[in-house]
């Protein structure tokens, strides 16, 4: 049964030793992952008067069609080019990262093990699209069942990396059943760095790049190896 001192201790080791390529591709990863990644929040006021619903009228009537259409595009556009960065940028780097975190537990692994995620853009990409579809639709649920399914889910880059012949499904499927009876643990595990992320904040992201970021990756790593063992996978 695997412990949170043990994988810790055993991504902390493993990172220490390869301490600087750790710390670059950890930083590669949070740069190129969470590029066109943002929130958008809206803000409401109180009950206006029947002017105020008039002038709203007067301008929707007088928006130009021309812009309408110009928005549209420009909008599809963007949306264009982010499923492209997606395809050809983010899945591979989520998917050689985490190759790189875990070739590294046996050995200083060289940053350029990234690469191995470029190797199937369709196998990779149709992955973690369904993925994020599964995760998607438990959100719209509620926020505890997405986090559980977060958690199901977790080791998808792993085993997509070290088993291409199975399936997207097959990949989903094997990663919650990994996680099954760990999901707890595993948020135990990601809370035991709160305090390393307090620093990270109170540092303006120092600590985050040069120690948290790598540790918890490596930590992680750790834990799809012991899991593995454990689930005889």
């Amino acid at each position: 049964m695997w412990t949170i001192n043990g994988v810790k201790e055993r991504g902390r080791n493993a990172f220490r030793a390869n301490y600087w390529n750790c710390v670059l591709v950890a930083l590669i990863m949070g740069i190129l992952l969470g590029v066109f990644t943002g929130t958008a929040g809206t803000t409401g006021g109180g009950t206006e008067s029947m002017e105020s619903v008039e002038h709203v009228s007067e301008a929707v009537s007088s928006v130009d069609l021309a812009v309408v259409i110009s928005t549209a595009v420009g909008i599809s556009f963007a949306g264009a080019l982010y499923l492209l960065f997606k395809i050809f940028v983010q899945n591979p780097i989520e998917v050689g990262g985490h190759v790189f975190f875990r070739n590294n537990l046996y050995g200083s692994a060289p940053v350029t093990d990234l690469k191995i995620g470029f190797s199937n853009y369709g196998k990779t990409f149709g992955t973690l699209l369904l993925r994020d579809v599964y995760l998607f639709l438990w959100m719209l649920l509620l926020l505890i069942p997405g986090i559980v399914k977060s958690y199901s889910y977790c080791m998808v880059p792993y085993i997509l990396a070290e088993h291409p012949e199975l399936s997207a499904n097959e990949i989903i499927t094997r990663s919650r059943e990994m996680m099954n009876g760990n999901k707890w643990r595993a948020f135990v595990l990601d809370l035991s760095f709160i305090g390393w992320e307090i620093l990270s904040v109170l540092s303006l992201g120092i600590v985050h790049i040069f120690w948290t970021s790598p540790y918890m990756h490596s930590t992680h790593a750790a834990l799809y190896e012991e899991l593995k063992k454990e689930k005889r996978m």
